[in-house]
Order: structure tokens, then C-alpha cells, then sequence
């Protein structure tokens, strides 16, 4: 009976353990949700629930703009923000990978000794690096553009 117990035990301690391999794929497969808070924190972080809303505007700017076109006002102020959405959830994965497997250890599975972590969230990285600068130049750009556009229409209303 106690080496069922003790079975129970830890198992339930084993679910506890959060990885650092997982959070970071995570954070590159669905952090602009904010699935890679709701693994570390639970359900109840308050931050976590601030990604899904400026995530979903940011798609619903691309389908107004694959809609309505290229000359939809809204979209150009709603795209961004999926493309920082993106972008600040690759950045968590690069920080999650990059964290070292004892200081994860003590903020995440505190009392429990340091697992080692290998290869998988340094390929996590990479992808995530990758991802997350193209996003952000995309991002950059697209904004950029659509400011300059903006600018040369109200100097062509004013000169006409």
C-alpha cells in the first residue's frame, strides 16, 4: 500500500514539472494565444489573457485587407498588432530556451533538481530567432509603408 502511495505521489509531482522544452515550443507553436503562460502560470495569469485579444484583431486585419484590399484603414492599424503579438512570443521562447536548466529549476519546479534539457529548446531558439526577426521586420516594414502612403495622400490633398 505505501509503494502505491508512494507511486501516487510521484506521479502527481511528476505532472507538476514544468518543462523547459515544452514551454518553449509553446511559445513558438501558440504564444501569441498565450498557451505558453497558461502552461507556466495555470489558467488564472492575468497576462496570459491579454494575448488572445490583440492576436485575433491582428487576424481580422488580414481578412479585412484579403476582403476589402489594400486601401482598408482599419487593417493597417490592426495587422501590427499580430505581428507583435507574434513577435514578443517568439522573444519568451528565445528567453525560455536561453535560461539556464538550474535557475528553470528553481523559479518553475522549485525543491526538484535540475533536469537537463539537451538539444530541443535550442532548436526551439533557433526557430523562434527565426520566426520572430522576420515577423518583426515584416511588421516594421508594413507599418513603415503604410505611413509613408498616408503621408504622400495627405500631401496630395493639401496641394490640391
Amino acid at each position: 500500500m505505501s509503494t502505491a502511495a508512494s507511486s501516487t505521489d510521484r506521479t502527481a509531482g511528476a505532472s507538476d514539472v514544468k518543462s523547459k522544452t515544452v514551454a518553449t515550443w509553446l511559445s513558438f507553436a501558440l504564444g501569441s494565444l498565450g498557451a505558453h503562460r497558461f502552461y507556466l502560470h495555470g489558467l488564472g495569469d492575468r497576462l496570459g489573457w491579454l494575448h488572445p485579444l490583440p492576436t485575433l484583431l491582428g487576424l481580422y486585419g488580414i481578412h479585412r485587407m484579403d476582403t476589402l484590399g489594400q486601401d482598408d484603414v482599419a487593417a493597417w492599424f490592426l495587422i501590427p498588432l499580430l505581428g507583435l503579438m507574434v513577435a514578443q512570443s517568439m522573444l519568451a521562447g528565445i528567453v525560455y530556451g536561453l535560461t539556464p536548466d538550474e535557475r528553470w529549476a528553481e523559479r518553475f519546479n522549485p525543491g526538484q533538481p535540475a533536469r537537463k534539457t539537451g538539444w530541443a529548446p535550442i532548436l526551439g531558439v533557433i526557430a523562434c530567432l527565426m520566426v520572430g526577426g522576420a515577423c518583426l521586420m515584416a511588421t516594421i516594414a508594413f507599418s513603415a509603408q503604410r505611413y509613408f502612403e498616408s503621408q504622400v495622400e495627405a500631401a496630395r490633398e493639401i496641394s490640391q
